[in-house]
């Protein structure tokens, strides 16, 4: 119970820096998935009747997640400095591969015939691609759009390692000065509000989910 009491003390009087932190790390959050979510879902689409670009696309993506999550942040340092861009870059690659794997999941797993009824209407590729095979895609795509907001939410607590702030910066601090006083309480903090920052983005897109899908899909 002591705990507590200091911890929340320690966040009562770090209301300002608590706000700064909150909104860098959810610029990251929303900048990233935004433009992860568009460039991926565009991906998806444009190699979805091309094999061998749809595999060598999932393939690079892939590799992009088995890289040390410190190593993609530096690699970047000598290229664009130090702060937002390289983790920004960073980010943006983790989170690719969530998505566009959805997005080829869900093109592909429309059915034929839903396919063949609406060119029979005399609907354009196009069309067909907008009017039938992104909406009955859509819920799939984003189920990854959740997984890779999750994604970025944790990952981007390592951007504090090269000045790129967020809530990462409460946590880094808090181990540096381990076992002095604060120190688990600044831990918490940072780690804490990573938590909840993912909970309330989760709901956004749960909410989105359902203003975005009628009740047939889902």
């Amino acid at each position: 119970m002591e705990f507590f009491e200091s911890w929340w003390t320690f966040m009562s009087t770090r209301g300002e820096q608590i706000q700064v932190a909150l909104a860098e790390h959810s610029v990251y959050v929303v900048t990233v998935l935004g433009l992860a979510s568009v460039f991926s879902v565009g991906l998806g689409i444009a190699t979805r009747r091309n094999v061998l670009a749809r595999e060598l696309s999932l393939a690079i993506t892939s590799v992009f997640l088995t890289l040390p999550s410190l190593a993609l942040f530096t690699i970047f340092i000598p290229l664009v400095g130090l702060g937002f861009a390289p983790s920004f870059i960073a980010l943006f690659l983790y989170s690719l591969l969530p998505i566009l794997r959805n997005t080829i999941t869900g093109l592909d797993g429309i059915d034929q015939s839903v396919l063949e009824s609406a060119k029979g209407m005399g609907l354009t590729p196009r069309q067909v691609l907008a009017t039938v095979q992104l909406p009955l895609a859509w819920p799939v795509i984003l189920a990854g759009i959740r997984v890779s907001s999750m994604l970025i939410v944790g990952i981007a607590a390592i951007a504090t390692l090269v000045a790129g702030g967020g809530l990462g910066d409460f946590i880094k601090s808090g181990l540096a000065r381990l076992p002095l006083p604060n120190s688990l309480e600044s831990i918490w903090t940072g780690t804490i509000l990573c938590l909840l920052l993912a909970l309330v983005i989760d709901l956004i897109l749960q909410v989105l989910k359902r203003a975005t899908i009628s009740k047939g899909i889902r």
